[in-house]
């Protein structure tokens, strides 16, 4: 039996759920360096080349992947924002900033104190104030492509 489109998800289920990669041309920028390594161990020989090749360019692509790997969910009562796992009974309601706003935050705006989930390739974000008077963190920053969608699915779930 399938199941409907208007059924509610399961409690566990996100209700937003967003990963950060990074652009494709990060990638092309990987596979240069792998050129580059292979380029340099050439005077050794076509084996080292190899070598070269193959070493430079996994490392670049491991690079690219854990850097472009980070995930943003909202599940259940929580914010799940890369290793960190926020209740959003400690959350204030989210803003969504336009990419000159989402700038101005990242730059000359910005508390050092605060905690961020930046991406200089995705322009728009979401702030969010940390209402926990025990938390020294005054807001919560996050890079998202679909910002208002995030910031609907915080409301939502803090309203549940």
């Amino acid at each position: 039996m399938q199941p409907s489109a208007s059924a509610p998800a399961p409690a566990s289920a996100p209700q937003f759920d967003e990963r950060l990669t990074a652009p494709r041309s990060w990638w092309l920028i990987a596979a240069l360096v792998g050129v580059s390594g292979a380029l340099i161990m050439l005077p050794l020989g076509t084996l080292p080349m190899l070598g070269g090749l193959i070493l430079a360019g996994a490392l670049a692509a491991v690079g690219v992947s854990s850097y472009g790997s980070v995930r943003i969910r909202v599940v259940a009562d929580s914010l799940v924002a890369g290793d960190a796992r926020i209740p959003l009974s400690a959350l204030g309601d989210p803003r969504v900033l336009d990419a000159e706003e989402a700038r101005a935050w990242r730059t000359y705006k910005a508390d050092p104190r605060a905690f961020m989930v930046m991406r200089g390739y995705v322009p728009e974000a979401v702030r969010v104030e940390v209402t926990d008077p025990a938390d020294p963190t005054p807001y919560v920053y996050l890079s998202s492509r679909d910002p208002k969608a995030l910031a609907a699915a915080l409301r939502k779930a803090r309203a549940a």
